[in-house]
């Protein structure tokens, strides 16, 4: 049992899982630093408040607390937008290089009519 278990950790699913475990909670704390950090800071100046969780009006004296979805969704798009933005720069390292398109010379060209005028039927006179 032990080897079975030895196997399925080191040749599989799991060690990769694991890796990428950590390298998601690591770029979330990234994430969530320019989140809070920097855009909530241009927000902050915008709006002259760095969140909006305070705003709240009352329904028979209970706090109805608006401000808190508005700073959820504030957050939502501010970090989706910068996803899209690592995921298109990432994108785009790993994009193939095209290979330049080969010149064609007076030789292919007259080569490729050749061919072209042999696939005809012969004219009927």
């Amino acid at each position: 049992m032990w080897k079975e278990f030895r196997d399925f950790i080191i040749k599989g699913n799991a060690l990769e899982l694991a890796i990428g475990v950590i390298l998601a909670v690591s770029f979330g704390a990234v994430i969530t630093a320019l989140n809070e950090g920097v855009l909530m800071a241009i927000v902050a100046a915008i709006f002259g408040k760095p969140d909006f969780d305070a705003l709240s009006f009352s329904l028979n004296g209970t706090p109805i607390m608006y401000g808190r979805v508005i700073t959820a969704a504030v957050n939502l798009v501010l970090v989706g937008l910068v996803l899209f933005a690592v995921v298109k720069g990432v994108q785009r390292l790993k994009a193939p290089k095209r290979a330049a398109a080969p010149v064609e010379t007076d030789h292919d060209l007259l080569a490729q009519i050749r061919d072209e005028l042999r696939r005809r039927p012969a004219p009927t006179v």
